[in-house]
């Protein structure tokens, strides 16, 4: 499916998270569960989305599922992303398409030589499923020769997005790949742009980190658009 289809209607989870007042004063809310379609999009309905830690990352096995809502949260603000002169310019030796090539952004950003990486062929499955059924989204940047040069991918539900991860091969193609998703977002009205933790590279993007209570906030209203 692409950015505009309609996505195809889930059962209900099986899974229940617990109300956000009883979480814990940690970014880890939970241990378990599956990576089914319908136990994701509950979470990420909910503030929350899965990952493993480091010390349990096995890319060739499944490992315990490891959810996450952390205490400050980095969003950006649709009309505050910092565009850099060269990031302009690297805007016009590349090409932007959308879903058009979901599972090789994803394994780009898989790279097991990557550091702090944590997406196993468990996720891989799980999130092209997801693909598959309309939630799940990639923004691919291809150079002047028609290669693969960057891209990220996420979810969408409503009028939120949440980016999940993002690479490059040649300079700024993350970066113009991310330029394309604001403006894509922008043209469809959406309010709520998740990016997980504040990172310095991330806070160069205009990135800022709001509390949880205040993300649960403005998510309530973004999901339900």
């Amino acid at each position: 499916m692409n950015w505009d289809s309609t996505p195809t209607q889930l059962d209900e989870s099986v899974w229940e998270f617990p109300p956000s007042a009883k979480w814990p004063r940690s970014d880890v809310v939970g241990r378990g569960a599956d990576l089914k379609p319908e136990t994701l999009i509950h979470a990420y309905r909910h503030g929350i989305f899965p990952m493993v830690s480091s010390d349990e990352l096995d890319y060739r096995q499944p490992t315990d599922l490891v959810w996450w809502s952390p205490l400050k949260r980095a969003v950006i603000n649709l009309d505050q992303l910092v565009i850099s002169r060269s990031m302009r310019r690297s805007s016009k030796k590349f090409e932007v398409r959308i879903d058009t090539c979901f599972e090789k952004v994803m394994r780009g950003c898989a790279a097991p030589n990557r550091e702090n990486g944590w997406i196993t062929a468990e996720f891989i499955d799980a999130y092209v499923q997801l693909h598959k059924l309309g939630y799940a989204h990639s923004f691919e940047v291809f150079d002047e020769n028609g290669l693969l040069a960057g891209g990220l991918y996420g979810v969408r539900v409503g009028k939120f997005f949440a980016g999940e991860s993002m690479f490059h091969l040649l300079r700024d193609a993350s970066k113009v790949a991310l330029m394309a998703l604001v403006g894509k977002m922008k043209e469809s009205e959406m309010s709520l742009l998740d990016v997980q933790w504040l990172t310095p590279h991330l806070e160069t993007l205009g990135a800022v980190a709001i509390t949880r209570e205040q993300y649960l906030r403005e998510l309530a209203v973004a999901v339900m658009q």
